[in-house]
Parts: C-alpha cells; structure tokens; sequence
C-alpha cells in the first residue's frame, strides 16, 4: 500500500472511500447524461423548462440540485450560453466553487472517519472561492459580449471577492467594526448565500461582543445546516459569553457527538466544564465556612477566561464578600472595584466596596459608596444601617484621637493613661522647652485636653460611645480645655506623687 505524508491506515481507507464514491457518482452521472441531452435537444421549451427547475432549486436554497442541472445541461450543450450564467450567478451567491459543492454534497454521505479527512483538506479549495463563477460568466460573455447584465454581475463578482479578502485581513488585525461594513455592506449583498461570509460575520460580531446578534446569525446557518460544526462552535461560544452555560454545553457536546475529534470544541466543553467545576468549589467552600480555600478557587476561576466578563463579574464579587469577611480591606476593595468596572449599577459591590473601605479606615470614601447604593435601593435596611455605621465612623474620625495624642490604645487601663499623661506633660512643659515654647504650649494644652476626658470615666465612656465631648463646655483650645486658664494667671499641674507643675505667663 502506498503511504501518503500525515495520513495513516484509517485515513487512507477513508480516502480510497471516498475515491470509490466519486467514481459512483459520475458514472451514474454518464448514465443519466444521454436523457438529459434528448431532454435539452436544443429545443427552447425544454431549456425553459430546465432554468425554470434551476430558479425553484435556488429559491429553496437547494443549490447543489440546481447546479447538478447545469452542470448535466453545459455537458450536453456547451454552448446553452444561459446556463453559464445561472451556474455564475449561485456560484457567486454561494462563493463557493462547483468543485467544493460536488464534494460537500457527497461527504454528507460518508463515514465520520472519511469526513474528518475530506474537511481537513477543505482550505485548498475554498482559496478558490470565485474561480468558477469568474469562468462560467466569462463563458457566456464569449457567447453573447457586451451583454451589460452580465458585465455588471462579474463586476458584482469582483467586489465581493475583494471584500470577502479585505474583510478576513481585518478580522486578522483586529479591524472588527470595518470588516463587519465589508462583509454586510459588499459581500453579503452580492453574495447573500455566501457561507464562508456568514461564519465570518458570526466570528466579527463575537470580536465585537454583540453576542445576542452572533446568536441570531449562526442560528440562520443552522437552520441551512444543523450539523455545521463551525456554526454550532461559534453560537456555542455566544451563549457562553452570555453566561448561558447550560445552552453553549447543549451545542458543544452536539458539535463532539458529529466529531468527536474536533480541536476547537473539545477546547470550548472542557473549558467550560472546568470554569463550572471551579465556580461550584468556590461556592460550596463559601457554604461550608472555608473561606482561605474559596478565595484560592476564586482566584482559580477568574484566571481560566480573562474575557467572560458576564461570568467574571459574579467571581470579583463573590471573592470580594469573603475578602470582607476575612478583614482583607485592600484585596476586597480591589475585587468590588473589578466587579463595577463591569457592571457600575451592581449594587451588591457597591455596598461590599464600601464595607471594605471602611476596613482601611477610608470612612468617606464608604459612605460615598454606601449612601450612592442606599439611593438605588431605598428600601434596603442593611444599607441603611450600613451607611449609618460609615456616617458615624466618618463623623468620628474628624474628631480628634485622644488616645492616639497620649499614644496609648482604646484599651488602655486608668494608669495606663495616667503614666502616659505625666510622660507627655514633662516632655512639653512650657518651662522646660524654652526655645521652642509656642509648640509646647499647644502640645501641652492637647495632653491636658485629652487627659481631661479619657481620665475621668464618664467622659471616656461616652466619648468611646461616640458622642460629642467637645460640646461639654470645655473653654477654648483643643477642645476647649486650656490648661494655662486665662488672663496671664498662674496655672499649676498637680500630678499624683508630688510631680512639681507650676508655671507663669
């Protein structure tokens, strides 16, 4: 047996098949043919009668028949000039060559190993796209020159060509939008049967992400072709970035059952099955109280498709709710942050990015977050108390830090505070800091100012509670309390243990 490069023993079986099937075919075609010449027998009733056939193939969308007849018709008259022309014209409408017809027509015929064989050596022959249609009007036009109608169409002919060209280029770098105008503005209207430019139209308008058009074109070749691989592929990746994930599975696993070796939608299903398969473990980690182990499959899912943003938007916010429950402030806020880069209006991350910010102690950045969700969704409680809580942080934070000013904690004991207000007040007495002596009064008047509250009880409860301490009727300074009294009088500090504190103005 001769070995052919790249083809192994079921491949060349194939190949012989498909040989033996062709060899059927145009001997059965030579059979057929002497009928068909008495049919013609150049009476014009008869060709009529055949062009007529030919026009009712067309409008049924049956072009294989109807060229099947012209075909039979030149064979037996070459010079029926008018059956160049119908046979250009479905050529042109199909860009497709008579030879790839002939062949598509008889590949549905054999066995799936035979059709894997014949579609990997479809390109060679749709590099051909308009050669025939080219030739057969030109056959015509010997027949009858200067016939304008026909003139007009081969000029039709050379337009869609080199737009169906310049459009692939496009698509090829990345020119979606002009290439779209090429393929419905050219090519789709000179040649509206034109497969090869309705796929690429389906793959522009997925480059362009308008999936639910993708969906209604490849939808139309599916009807034409219910087993066109390449058709399932694409309209199965439109439900997918649609996160319709039940519908594209249902188109992968239709386009595997025809074959089951095929590259792309083996790539697309199990992609698929594993961003679910990832999506669910995030979930269920989520459910069972995992958190550390949810945000790594988070994580996980989000890296599979950088671009299913329908899908990745639910991921960002569900990695940013554990985040916040983890008290990871920085990674939360990113996460919401990704998550209304794709949907501002969802309020969900609007509320969890505020949530977050007030992890970082960013308190007006989450009340503008959650007061701009309380305005979306007036009814929601949870907002409201959660806007309340940024407000009051807010509102607290431009008071100031008493315990941050004596550097002790919120928890700090009575002598704790104590100790740390004798340090502070012998480090800025006014007397003892003679060249610097306006800074130390007023460092010396905010020691007194926040030893006069968090050292009495009363005023540090209701100051943690976060009332307003200022508006006790402390005098002026910080906070009102001013330690040196007024009028140029003396002031005297009286510290536990006879700490010495007595100073002029």
């Amino acid at each position: 047996m001769i070995n052919l490069p790249g083809m192994d023993g079921v491949a060349w079986r194939g190949f012989v098949y498909a040989i033996f099937i062709l060899n059927f075919v145009f001997v059965g075609q030579l059979l057929l043919l002497p009928s068909l010449i008495s049919a013609i027998g150049g009476k014009s009733g008869n060709a009529a009668e055949l062009f007529e056939r030919v026009s009712q193939s067309v409008k049924m969308k049956r072009y294989s028949e109807a060229l099947d007849d012209l075909n039979a018709a030149i064979e037996a008259d070459s010079t029926l000039s008018e059956a160049y022309w119908h046979r250009a014209s479905i050529l042109r409408q199909i860009c497709r060559s008579k030879s790839l017809v002939i062949g598509l027509k008889l590949w549905l015929m054999c066995w799936k190993k035979l059709i894997l064989i014949v579609r990997a050596n479809c390109s060679p022959l749709m590099r051909k796209v308009y050669e025939e249609s080219e030739k057969n009007y030109k056959s015509f036009l010997l027949l009858n020159p200067r016939n304008s109608a026909a003139e007009k169409e081969l000029s039709q002919l050379s337009q869609s060509q080199n737009a169906l060209e310049t459009a692939s280029s496009l698509f090829e770098t990345g020119g979606f939008t002009k290439a779209l105008d090429y393929v419905d503005k050219v090519v789709l209207v000179f040649s509206p049967a034109c497969a090869k430019a309705k796929l690429l139209k389906v793959k522009l308008l997925l480059a362009t992400k308008d999936y639910s058009n993708a969906i209604s074109e490849s939808g139309y070749l599916l009807k034409e072709d219910e087993n066109d691989l390449d058709a399932l592929l694409l309209r199965g990746r439109a439900y997918y970035y649609l996160a319709d994930h039940d519908v594209a599975m249902r188109h992968y696993q239709k386009g595997l059952r025809l074959d089951p070796e095929h590259g792309e939608l083996k790539k697309a299903y199990f992609g698929l099955k594993n961003l679910l398969k990832k999506t669910k473990s995030a979930e269920d980690n989520v459910n069972k109280g995992k958190l550390r182990l949810a945000v790594e499959d988070f994580k996980g899912a989000l890296s599979l498709d950088p671009n299913h943003l329908a899908h990745n938007v639910h991921l960002h916010l569900g990695l940013c709710k554990v985040l916040v429950k983890l008290g990871r402030g920085r990674d939360a806020l990113i996460s919401c942050t990704e998550a209304l880069n794709i949907d501002g209006d969802l309020i969900d991350a609007l509320v969890q990015r505020g949530e977050a910010k007030l992890l970082t102690e960013d308190w007006e950045g989450a009340v503008d977050d959650l007061k701009s969700a309380a305005q979306r969704s007036p009814q929601d409680m949870n907002i409201r108390e959660a806007l309340m809580r940024a407000e009051k942080s807010f509102k607290l934070s431009k008071r100031r830090d008493w315990y941050k000013i004596l550097g002790v904690s919120k928890t700090a004991s009575v002598s704790e505070i104590k100790r740390a207000y004798k340090k502070l007040a012998l480090q800025w007495h006014p007397d003892k800091n003679v060249d610097n002596r306006e800074e130390a009064e007023a460092q010396f008047r905010e020691i007194a100012a926040a030893y006069e509250v968090l050292g009495d009880e009363e005023k540090r409860t209701r100051y943690d509670r976060g009332e307003d301490i200022e508006d006790m009727g402390m005098g002026g300074g910080a906070g009102g309390f001013n330690p040196f009294g007024g009028g140029g009088q003396q002031y005297t500090f009286h510290f536990e243990g006879g700490f010495p504190g007595g100073f002029n103005f």
